[in-house]
């Protein structure tokens, strides 16, 4: 009996704890990244500046700071046009779907992560987001549903309480 309670206890703080997978990224490797990009713009062939703005894109993506998010997801916009191979294309997405999945914008998150694996399908961390960004969309939409239950059970009750009133 313990243990069914603790597993329940374990799925009520998961679901609204938002325990995903994807892995965050500190300050201090964004500065790395951010001096690696103005190293490479000095003296480096164009492949070493694409790899270090790519590394320094993940990093801005994986932030727990929103200005780094949308500094992050602008510089994978920009850049999405010029990607020269599918791999690099596909990579740019999901990062793009990562940036949008921490910004709250599960629905355009949902639709880079399917762009991404029509590329590749069988790509399991872009499976693996796309579970995360749907159960997302699926549990925004049961605290929605809660939030206008109580909503409306305040209204009807003091609808009640005004009526009881005037009796």
């Amino acid at each position: 009996m313990e243990a069914k309670i603790g597993k329940l206890f374990e799925s009520v703080c998961s679901f609204f704890g938002g325990g995903d997978q994807i892995p965050w990224c500190d300050r201090d490797v964004i500065t790395g990244c951010e001096r690696e990009v103005a190293e490479a713009d000095e003296s480096a062939s164009e492949e070493r500046k694409n790899e270090s703005i790519m590394r320094l894109s993940w990093a801005l993506v994986h932030s727990r700071q929103s200005e780094d998010i949308n500094r992050g997801i602008a510089m994978l916009e920009a850049s999405l046009t010029i990607s020269r191979t599918p791999l690099q294309q596909r990579e740019k997405l999901y990062l793009l779907a990562v940036g949008y999945y921490r910004s709250g914008e599960y629905a355009r998150s949902r639709q880079l992560v399917e762009q991404c694996l029509e590329i590749a399908p069988d790509w399991r961390q872009a499976l693996t987001l796309k579970k995360t960004v749907e159960d997302q969309i699926a549990k925004d939409g049961v605290i929605g549903i809660g939030i206008t239950a109580t909503a409306v059970g305040l209204i009807a009750a003091g609808i009640a309480a005004a009526a009881s009133r005037r009796n």
